[in-house]
């Protein structure tokens, strides 16, 4: 692992909040052009992806895999194995309380993401972890006006409480709630999640460009 990495995640931790693959439960924006089993195979892969880039940023013990839908998959057991790192059961509640709680259990900083966004890099990772050293909260808006990345020290609920979940405001609501609050905010980079199948083409020629 490259020095600055290593650097810049020794002391915040990485959540990453993932599905269990479950064909029909993951990636059903991908259908029908795809049937639920090649969907969910995109969801492996993309949360594959995902936890490599996690642990060429971090140290394993810095980063958590927080599942939801079948926490004890096996494929998800396997992947936290592979990479040894914790395995823990999405809280209950709506995806901003989820979010929150699991936040909350941090003992200090802490960086959450999903296991959609194909772009996220070691590199952007690491940018966003340095940002907590001067700001409160660090964002990665996305395209479609969601966020693929959120962090901070003790974020307060008001930032995960009546949003528009899934809608394409969330980042602007979020970044207005923050400076109500009077929080620096540090937003590193623009990124996309793969969503439908014109981001699932987009995401095969990149790889093809790559």
């Amino acid at each position: 692992m490259p020095a600055d990495a290593m650097s810049a995640g020794a002391e915040v931790a990485l959540l990453v909040f993932a599905k269990a693959p479950i064909p029909g439960k993951v990636k059903t924006r991908l259908m029908p052009a795809l049937d639920a089993e090649q969907a969910r195979d995109v969801h492996v892969m993309l949360l594959e992806c995902t936890l490599e880039v996690a642990r060429q940023a971090f140290p394993a013990a810095r980063v958590q895999l927080w599942a939801g839908l079948a926490p004890r998959h096996p494929l998800l057991e396997a992947l936290a194995a592979r990479h040894g790192i914790a395995l823990h059961a999405q809280p209950s509640g709506d995806l901003g309380q989820r979010m929150h709680t699991a936040l909350s259990a941090q003992r200090g900083p802490a960086l959450l993401i999903g296991s959609d966004c194909p772009v996220l890099t070691q590199a952007l990772l690491a940018r966003c972890a340095r940002a907590l050293d001067d700001h409160d909260l660090v964002m990665l808006p996305a395209e479609d006006g969601g966020y693929a990345l959120i962090g901070g020290h003790r974020l307060p609920a008001e930032l995960f409480t009546d949003m528009a979940w899934g809608g394409s405001e969330v980042a602007a609501q979020t970044l207005a709630r923050a400076r109500e609050l009077g929080l620096r905010v540090a937003c590193p980079g623009t990124v996309w999640d793969l969503d439908t199948p014109r981001d699932l083409e987009r995401w095969r020629m990149l790889n093809a460009a790559t």
